[in-house]
């Protein structure tokens, strides 16, 4: 039930997105396809190891591989710096060599973790994302983004380093916790409503059967699943192909970030769900750019719905100080001459990148949503 694979192009890469189901026991053959025969250095996480793991080591090894597996403890704790150091001591004292190739297997944490390892280790391997998490399959593996976080904000150690192929097994996701899955959902509604209003129209159609998937082995739901992934991956493709180093119109893509990262380092990582925290950035972002004429309320309550109806919350979470995150905004790594770019929705499918909005509508649209907690 594989789709036709969709292609990244940048200056520095090319490389194919391959969504379907059981595909990932296909990976030798990807492996051989793109002539990678080095030593494979497989990274995954506490939660999706005992999954999948030991299986994917076994058709590797069955294949001819040699491969060894580093797992990390499952959550954004493990994006640091501390842990990319345990990954590099793995590695060298494993003789890591630079024909050899990482595979992240798990969620956006060890995609971004991972592929950092890979970017910088020997001065940069061969890297393939195999994406667990709803979230990844559709966003965080696609691009070339890796990093790490730091106490003064997310992601702000990193590395553009584009895998050579992307594989999202849809099946995976059977295992994913609700939670996650449903933290996943906020990027395939982003997408939607930043370029692409049919992804945003189906979605409404279609949320009761994507929230009430209970069983991955329903070929028919597992279908439906996977061509609103390939949908909403289709949108970061297109627009990492215009723009891989986020000079222009990839700064799209963080629509509800640059709030939703604040929340996260505010709220403590590892607290929100990364999928949780950009929801209610892009509710608020939507509230800002409605008190400002640039949309109307009509989009502002249709992506409030369709949010809810996938299960995110659009509440801000309590304990919030809405001076510490304007504060933390302004260290996000977007910032140019001291100037946050907002992403403003305009219409379902639409979106635009500023820099002239006001602090005090910010603060305000802020102030408000937590006065409506209390």
């Amino acid at each position: 039930m594989e789709q036709k694979p969709l292609t990244v192009t940048t200056p520095t890469a090319s490389y194919d997105i391959h969504v379907g189901a059981n595909i990932l026991q296909r990976l030798p053959t990807y492996l051989g396809q793109l002539g990678l025969e080095g030593q494979l250095w497989l990274v995954s996480d506490s939660a999706v190891y005992p999954h999948y793991g030991a299986a994917l080591e076994h058709t590797l090894r069955e294949a001819g591989y040699r491969v060894q597996s580093f797992t990390v403890p499952s959550g954004e704790t493990s994006k640091d710096l501390a842990t990319t150091a345990q990954l590099y001591d793995w590695m060298i004292n494993g003789n890591v060599e630079r024909q050899d190739t990482v595979l992240a297997l798990g969620g956006g944490v060890v995609g971004d973790l991972a592929g950092f390892a890979a970017a910088t280790v020997l001065r940069g391997i061969a890297l393939i994302q195999l994406p667990t998490t709803l979230l990844a399959m559709v966003d965080s593996a696609i691009g070339g983004k890796t990093g790490v976080n730091h106490a003064l904000g997310k992601n702000l150690i990193g590395a553009f380093h584009q895998p050579r192929l992307v594989l999202s097994d849809v099946t995976t996701l059977g295992t994913l916790a609700p939670r996650e899955l449903c933290a996943g959902w906020a990027e395939v509604i982003k997408h939607g409503v930043i370029r692409d209003a049919d992804l945003f129209a189906r979605l409404e159609a279609q949320a009761t059967a994507m929230t009430s998937i209970t069983d991955v082995a329903d070929v028919t739901q597992l279908a439906s699943l996977g061509k609103l992934i390939r949908q909403a991956a289709a949108v970061k493709v297109q627009i990492v192909n215009a723009d891989e180093r986020e000079s222009g119109e990839r700064m799209l893509l963080n629509y509800g970030h640059t709030l939703g990262h604040a929340l996260e380092a505010a709220a403590s990582y590892g607290t929100l769900l990364h999928g949780e925290a950009v929801a209610v950035g892009m509710h608020l972002a939507a509230q800002i750019s409605q008190r400002l004429g640039m949309c109307d309320t009509t989009l502002v309550e249709r992506q409030q719905h369709l949010l809810h109806a996938y299960g995110l919350s659009t509440v801000m979470p309590s304990g919030i100080d809405p001076i510490h995150l304007l504060t933390l905004t302004s260290r996000d790594k977007k910032v140019r001459s001291g100037k946050v770019r907002w992403i403003m929705p305009t219409a379902i499918g639409h979106a635009t990148v500023r820099t002239d909005i006001p602090e005090a509508v910010v603060q305000t649209v802020l102030e408000d949503a937590i006065h409506t907690m209390l």
